[in-house]
């Protein structure tokens, strides 16, 4: 990298007033690529409980805030169970990720090389991609991670305090989003005790961004208050599975190999160091720093960090532009090109290319979540079928026990075009919805072990297994493939019930 004075960084180094259009480009090219390639396989389970819940619309649910959810239940108004359509939020989600990455590195001083750069990065690391290629939360919280790192570059750079306006509508929408946005915020806070920026605890704007975000984020924390701060259950619950069960390992090796484009892994650390050594802008560092400490020691998962990326890759760009500029053009395409041979590695694996060929074959052996997009319909025409094979009057009188929220939100959504009844489930915010007044007689169970029905349920029968026309191996197909037909409850509901959700 060429040696340059970090302190002076800022765009009183390199001009910015280039145009913007070819990020905007970039970022639309990138969004075209994901609107092509969506509709291929089926639903995630995640993208079914997003989808579950989008039928129940509420101020918060078990396992996550109300945003995700209600952005799916405008898209199942605007393309009912439209593959391409329900993700479009995700994707334009991402398009605006790689935009403002672009955007960072202009207000950072950075030219239109820079620019460009930070952008194809970002759009060609894996984590940003996979956002775009399903809805779940991750996707949105990238996006509000992205927008505060822009809202504090622009407010240090003019010294415009109402940008922290800005930073509180953003946060607001995080937390209504997903709560590890909570680290991000404890980030910013670090970084303004521990820098210059302490001056802007003065400042009646911060104290009104502080206000924003909590009047967005107030109608969540009272649900949250209502029901007793279940998600905070929810939440240690999953944390400990993850650990228990290693999902949690890894961490640092995947902060290169997945949150950011790994060829310019080179590009975030000297963007990290920027921050440090700019004492405008070294806020920013602490940005990055204290979310990473924290959820390395108390083993978060390592995607938890990914939306810290596009600011250092942003910075980064911006300190090795003049050395770009300096070689010669082969050399600053051989530099693109190993970016841009990582990224389409990774797209091969992240973004379902085809539903045939090898290619398939060597993504799924490399992407549980694309094996996790295997097998709904059929499993849903597969209980369909197991309830047309009952007599007349145990098809009058039937319930769908699941043991999962990827089964309940198939059934939900999948299954009313064979008219079947809505699944009971305790499983995370099915409990809220609670159990069937008039108890059924007859009931399918799925997503249970033989003992476990047994102990339930009366004189039950094995009917059926789940499974896809692939022979893809997931964990519906693997970890409870068995469907029963049983008798009525050996306990009335509210026992059950009383016991409180099941978390998964």
């Amino acid at each position: 990298m060429h040696s340059r004075n970090l302190s002076k960084l800022p765009s009183e180094t390199l001009s910015t007033t280039t145009s913007i259009t070819p990020v905007l480009i970039i970022a639309l090219l990138f969004g075209m690529a994901h609107m092509l390639t969506n509709g291929l396989y089926g639903f995630h389970r995640d993208e079914l409980q997003f989808l579950s819940d989008a039928q129940h619309l509420d101020w918060g649910f078990v396992p996550y805030p109300p945003l995700t959810s209600a952005l799916e239940h405008v898209g199942l108004k605007m393309f009912g169970l439209s593959l391409v359509g329900l993700r479009l939020f995700s994707v334009l989600a991402q398009c605006v990720v790689i935009l403002v990455s672009g955007l960072m590195a202009r207000d950072l001083g950075g030219g239109r090389l820079a620019q460009v750069f930070a952008a194809i990065a970002v759009g060609l690391s894996p984590a940003p991609m996979g956002n775009a290629t399903m809805f779940q939360y991750s996707s949105f919280d990238m996006l509000w991670w992205v927008l505060i790192a822009w809202s504090v570059i622009r407010l240090l750079r003019d010294d415009d305090q109402r940008w922290w306006v800005a930073i509180g509508v953003f946060a607001g929408l995080g937390l209504q989003t997903k709560y590890s946005i909570a680290f991000e915020l404890a980030g910013v806070l670090a970084g303004v005790l521990l820098t210059d920026a302490r001056r802007y605890f003065a400042s009646r704007w911060l104290w009104a961004g502080a206000g924003v975000a909590l009047l967005v984020f107030a109608p969540n924390l009272v649900w949250l208050a209502r029901h007793d701060f279940i998600s905070y259950q929810f939440l240690q619950s999953i944390h400990a599975r993850d650990v228990n069960e290693g999902r949690a390992d890894g961490f640092l090796r995947d902060q290169f190999l997945i949150n950011a484009n790994l060829f310019a892994a080179p590009v975030w650390i000297a963007g990290l160091i920027g921050y440090c050594r700019a004492r405008r802008y070294r806020m920013l560092a602490w940005m990055y720093i204290v979310p990473l400490l924290l959820f390395l020691l108390l083993r978060g998962r390592f995607y938890y960090v990914s939306a810290a990326y596009p600011m250092l890759l942003a910075m980064g760009s911006v300190i090795g532009e003049r050395w770009l500029l300096s070689l010669r053009p082969v050399w600053r395409a051989l530099i693109f090109s190993g970016v841009a041979a990582i990224g389409i590695y990774a797209a091969l694996i992240i973004m379902p290319m085809t539903e045939s060929s090898p290619l398939r074959d060597f993504a799924l052996k490399r992407n549980n979540d694309l094996r996790e997009k295997v097998g709904w319909n059929e499993l849903v025409a597969r209980v369909a079928a197991i309830r047309n094979a009952l007599p007349a009057d145990q098809q009058a009188d039937l319930g769908i026990v699941v043991g999962n929220y990827g089964e309940q939100g198939a059934i939900a959504l999948l299954g009313q075009a064979y008219g079947l009844p809505a699944p009971i489930t305790m499983v995370n915010s099915g409990w809220l919805r609670g159990y069937p007044q008039t108890p059924p007689r007859t009931v399918i169970v799925l997503g249970s072990s033989r003992e476990r029905v047994d102990e339930l349920f009366i004189g039950c029968r094995l009917a059926g297994h789940s499974g896809n026309a692939w022979g893809v191996v997931n964990e519906e197909s693997e970890d409870h493939p068995d469907i029963f037909v049983c008798g009525p409850m050996r306990k009335p509901w509210s026992e059950l019930w009383s016991h409180g959700p099941e978390f998964g």
